[in-house]
């Protein structure tokens, strides 16, 4: 594994443009869900981040030929021999996202075996959602230390109340839903932007799914996939959780950052969220520009009250982006309380934030008040999962001095050449080896 680090020198405004990557929660189901009928596949503007890449390398050990086309991002996945349902256990122990083949593979051969999932270090990710949705269906579920054997003679659709708005729940059982017998109503369900672009996938290649966008879902079994003449292309939609990094970064850089291919529905409770902070973007022609005149300055509730900002399923805002609106709020004038729900080891990295100065006080592990606007000073940290990592990388770069971020093999997992892109932007980051 690379020992390489991020050198970072902060104090430099970000200005220029960026294109979002494509979305990594939607590419990973994606390259699940193309197992589900013997056409071929082409997706395109797929983000070649370390999670995909592992999956793809997954995908070809159980019988995928992935060929990659000459635009960057678009791959021709081929299925020219038949689907293994034994799971490479090394590469999906290190990989969350791994957890999305379970639904396809079991509903194409009726058994797999699925290895405990890796992913960030972040608190418990319970599997019940994803069993029990599978188990509702015809499943049977065998569980053992490294992992779970999940078999079916038959899956028949049922009506499920998932016990938790999961997003790679929803996912799972769509995909089994799709071959399972009669109709299947998903209640609860998750519908998040990559779930909707995994239904539309599904629906393009045959598959009867209605009520996408909605927390519920029903889906009409099908005995076999259609894939249109000539095979199937589908554009992964644009990573909207990066895309409000990059607003954070423009912002607290006080620097000017135009971003294109930009879905405006996507950020709405994001932009919401940040004009609280004192944060506001302009939309453009094809996408929002950051500018540079920004208040920073957190807006009370009325009388007074301290604000919060907490995560809840879509469309509220992103859990994922309650570690960028932490450390977004440290350069905000005012008090603020951040409350994240759903793990308990997220927020565990703000000790970093306040070795650099910031004034944080961590209540319980999903509390904590960030009193604002602090001069942050460059520190030795280390990233322990995908968006603390980027939330390291706002901070480094809105701080005085120099910053090294280590661990970055978290980072490298979620956004592509990060380093390589800020520098088209300004920032003085530079990639280290050990």
């Amino acid at each position: 594994m690379s020992s390489s680090y991020f050198k970072i020198i902060g104090k430099n405004p970000l200005h220029g443009t960026v294109v979002p990557q494509g979305n990594k929660n939607e590419a990973l189901p994606l390259l699940g869900a193309l197992l589900l009928w013997e056409g071929d596949v082409i997706l395109e503007n797929l983000p070649e981040i370390a999670d995909v890449l592992k999956l793809m390398e997954v995908l070809r050990q159980i019988g995928v030929e992935i060929t990659a086309l000459d635009t960057k991002g678009s791959y021709l996945f081929q299925k020219k021999n038949p689907v293994k349902s034994d799971l490479p256990y090394e590469l999906c122990s290190q990989l969350r996202g791994a957890v999305t083949l379970a639904g396809p593979i079991l509903a194409r051969t009726g058994r797999v075996f699925l290895p405990k999932p890796g992913g960030d270090k972040i608190g418990r990710r319970r599997m019940d959602t994803h069993l029990l949705a599978l188990e509702a269906l015809g499943a049977k579920i065998e569980v053992f230390p490294d992992g779970y054997m999940i078999t079916a003679d038959r899956l028949v659709g049922k009506d499920i109340l998932l016990d938790e708005a999961s997003v790679t729940a929803t996912e799972n059982a769509v995909m089994a839903a799709v071959y399972a017998e009669g109709i299947t109503t998903i209640r609860n369900a998750a519908s998040e932007p990559h779930v909707q672009g995994l239904c539309r996938f599904l629906i393009a290649a045959g598959a009867n799914i209605e009520g996408v966008g909605t927390n519920q879902l029903t889906i009409t079994g099908v005995s076999k996939l259609s894939s249109p003449l000539g095979g199937l292309k589908h554009r992964i939609g644009s990573d909207y959780l990066e895309i409000g990094s990059f607003i954070s970064l423009a912002a607290v850089t006080g620097g000017e950052i135009h971003i294109t291919d930009v879905n405006p529905e996507d950020i709405r409770m994001i932009r919401m969220v940040y004009s609280r902070l004192g944060i506001e973007v302009r939309p453009t022609e094809n996408g929002i520009l950051v500018p540079s005149d920004q208040k920073m300055e957190i807006i009370p509730d009325y009388h007074g009250a301290t604000p919060k900002i907490d995560d809840a399923p879509w469309p509220g805002f992103p859990a994922d982006m309650t570690s960028v609106a932490l450390v977004t709020a440290t350069q905000c004038k005012g008090t603020v309380l951040i409350h994240e729900k759903l793990f308990e080891s997220r927020l565990f990295f703000v000790d970093n934030i306040i070795a650099m100065g910031a004034q944080i006080i961590l209540c319980d592990p999903h509390r904590a008040i960030v009193i604002g606007a602090n001069r942050l000073y460059g520190q030795r940290v280390a990233s322990p999962d995908i968006r603390a990592g980027m939330a390291m990388i706002i901070a480094a770069l809105c701080a005085e001095g120099q910053s090294e971020i280590h661990n970055i093999v978290q980072i490298d997992r979620g956004f592509e050449s990060i380093d390589t892109r800020l520098r088209s932007l300004g920032a003085q980051i530079e990639r280290v080896s050990d």
